[in-house]
């Protein structure tokens, strides 16, 4: 999308219109994986993080946001990696360690549609141990049924929040934070129970979307 000066839904669809298809055998996949990511990289080099660019991410369409969202899902996927071969993972440096709890926070926990209800169960106080970030979540969960479905949904959620007094501490490294926030990993330390502990495994548990 970057490359190609794509900067609305309409230039996607006309990108997914035209793409070829999926190939089949592995070496093609991979020759396919390969071409995109020199394109990818290529594009970043290329352009500056405030120019406007499509993202899924409607509150911001700049490609800040796509190198960001490329690096800490490649930092994961690189663990994910190391785990299924069982070969020791190499440490995240500490900025993109802090940067994939920012993104956690700030982008994949905070989504919910505009018809939903949302409530507030918890307010979480994050901090590393080894470095001077800290995070101040409010968790709770957001339900309702889908207008055009009419599926019901009952669905955690997360966002940052400026001041309060925190119902749950968690702390450990900002690199175990980030392996936790993103579920590689639950080497933290937490302080608290009942319903705010209950709904923080929730949001976990969960996962990225």
């Amino acid at each position: 999308m970057l490359s190609e000066d794509v900067r609305d839904d309409a230039g996607v669809a006309e990108i997914d219109a035209t793409k070829p298809p999926r190939p089949t055998e592995t070496l093609d996949v991979l020759a396919l994986c390969a071409d995109a990511t020199d394109r990818l990289l290529d594009a970043l080099e290329r352009l500056d993080d405030n120019e406007v660019r499509w993202s899924w991410w409607s509150a911001d369409q700049t490609v800040g946001f796509t190198r960001r969202m490329q690096t800490f899902e490649a930092t994961m996927h690189r663990i994910d990696a190391e785990i299924t071969a069982g070969v020791a993972s190499n440490p995240m440096a500490p900025g993109v360690a802090a940067g994939a709890v920012d993104h956690a926070v700030d982008v994949m926990w905070g989504w919910m549609p505009e018809w939903a209800t949302y409530e507030r169960s918890a307010l979480v106080d994050a901090r590393a141990t080894d470095t001077a970030d800290h995070w101040l979540i409010e968790v709770g969960r957001w339900f309702g049924t889908g207008p055009e479905s009419g599926n019901e949904f009952d669905e955690p959620r997360a966002v940052r929040v400026s001041t309060g007094d925190a119902d749950i501490h968690v702390s450990a490294t900002v690199e175990q934070l980030a392996r936790w926030a993103w579920t590689r990993g639950r080497v933290v330390e937490v302080d608290g129970d009942g319903s705010g502990q209950r709904a923080l495994d929730a949001l976990i548990s969960a996962g990225m979307q």
